[in-house]
C-alpha cells in the first residue's frame, strides 16, 4: 500500500469483514491505530500504520495481480457449493486472497486475470474501460461473409442488451466436417456473450478459448498456469480507458 487509504477499506482488503461491517466495528470503538482507538470513518491510514481489531494486529496484504490459464472445467470462483473445481484451486504458494476478475464460463478455457485488488477489479469491469478480449471459437457449422457481417455491424439484441461492432475472422475451415474456427474480438463483458452472439446469427460453439486480453497473452504458457503482471502490465490495463 504505498498511498494512504481509508481505513475501513483496508480492514476489508485484509480479511476483516466486508466494507459496511468494518465501519460498523470502527464506530463501536473496535480499531485502534498506532495504539489510538478510532471511531471516525474518514481516517485514512498507509502501510506503515499499525492497525489492531479488537487488540490483534491485522495483516495487509500486498496487490497481487495473476494472469492465470484457466482450464476447461474449471469454474471461475473461489469456491463451489458442487465440489468443481475453482480457479483458485491451480494458484499455490500464494498468501493472498485472490478473486478473480469477471469470469470464464465452465466449459470455456483460457486468459483470466485474479486479484486481490477490488478496485482494480472493479475499474477493469466498468463499460467505460473497453478492453479487447480475444477468443478463438470452433463452430458446428461453416459461416459465410454475410452472417459474419452481422457480428461485425454490432448491434445485436441479446438478452437486456445490444452488442458492439466486434473484429471477426475465419481462421480455418474443414469442408469435410462442416466445421470452422473463427476468432472473435469484443470489449463488452457479458455472461455467455460470444456463445449468445454466434447462436444469434445460427451457429453453436462447440469449443471456446479466450486468448487475450488487452494486450496480454497466453504466449509461452499451458493450461493451469499462471504467473504475476508486472507493475508496467498494471498501470497499461488501468491506462486503457476510452
Amino acid at each position: 500500500m504505498t498511498e494512504k487509504q481509508r481505513l475501513q477499506k483496508v480492514m476489508a482488503n485484509a480479511g476483516i469483514a466486508s466494507r459496511r461491517k468494518s465501519e460498523e466495528m470502527i464506530k463501536n470503538g473496535l480499531v485502534q491505530v498506532n495504539g489510538e482507538t478510532v471511531t471516525e470513518l474518514g481516517v485514512k491510514v498507509s502501510s506503515s500504520d499499525k492497525i489492531k481489531v479488537n487488540d490483534k494486529l491485522i495483516h495487509k496484504e500486498q496487490k497481487r495481480y495473476i494472469l492465470f490459464y484457466k482450464p476447461r472445467g474449471v469454474i471461475s470462483s473461489v469456491k463451489d457449493e458442487k465440489g468443481r473445481k475453482v480457479v483458485t484451486d491451480y494458484i499455490k504458494d500464494v498468501n493472498e486472497r485472490l478473486y478473480p476478475v469477471g469470469r470464464l464460463d465452465y466449459d470455456t478455457s483460457g486468459l483470466l486475470l485474479l486479484t486481490n485488488d477490488g478496485e482494480f477489479a472493479n475499474r477493469l469491469m466498468h463499460p467505460r474501460y473497453k478492453i479487447d478480449k480475444t477468443y478463438i471459437a470452433k463452430l458446428n457449422a461453416i459461416p459465410k461473409r454475410e452472417d459474419l457481417a452481422k457480428l461485425e455491424k454490432g448491434g445485436l439484441k441479446i438478452k437486456d442488451y445490444k452488442t458492439s461492432p466486434a473484429k471477426v475472422k475465419i481462421l480455418s475451415e474443414d469442408r469435410l466436417k462442416n466445421k470452422a474456427i473463427v476468432r472473435i474480438t469484443i470489449h463488452e463483458g457479458h455472461n455467455h456473450q460470444v456463445k449468445d452472439m454466434f447462436d444469434k446469427i445460427g451457429f453453436k460453439v462447440d469449443k471456446l478459448s479466450r486468448e487475450r486480453y488487452g494486450f496480454l497473452s497466453l504466449d509461452g504458457m499451458t493450461s493451469g498456469e499462471y504467473r504475476d503482471l508486472g507493475t508496467t502490465e498494471v498501470n497499461l490495463l488501468l491506462k486503457n480507458k476510452k
